[in-house]
């Protein structure tokens, strides 16, 4: 068991994605990674604005979750990358924005 982290989501949430995620690779062989801890590692990325070797060592390896966001960014047509359909579908929001991301918008307009 790992610490639980705000951007993680349940894993009857994640079951709903998984044949989405599991599409974008070939059967060859069984896989050695969770991908529920996987995509955890991903939403924490995206939200906390960390550098990929800054993952928390109780996610997978950096390298691991990296060629996952790599082949699940993929661009795929309309629909956009796997990742984003799994986003959305996931009802995932986002990263926080910071007082200071809010103040560079008003700034901006």
């Amino acid at each position: 068991m790992r610490k639980q982290y705000s951007s993680d989501i349940t894993r009857e949430q994640f079951e709903q994605i998984r044949p989405l995620l599991e599409s974008a690779r070939k059967r060859t062989k069984p896989r050695t990674v969770d991908l529920y801890e996987v995509f955890c590692a991903i939403l924490y990325l995206l939200k906390s604005g960390c550098q990929w070797r800054m993952l928390p060592s109780e996610f997978p390896k950096w390298r691991t979750v990296h060629s996952y966001f790599a082949k699940w960014s993929e661009p795929r047509g309309e629909g956009g990358s796997l990742l984003e359909q799994a986003l959305k579908k996931s009802g995932w929001r986002g990263p926080y924005q910071t007082g200071a991301q809010r103040h560079n918008e008003l700034l901006d307009r």
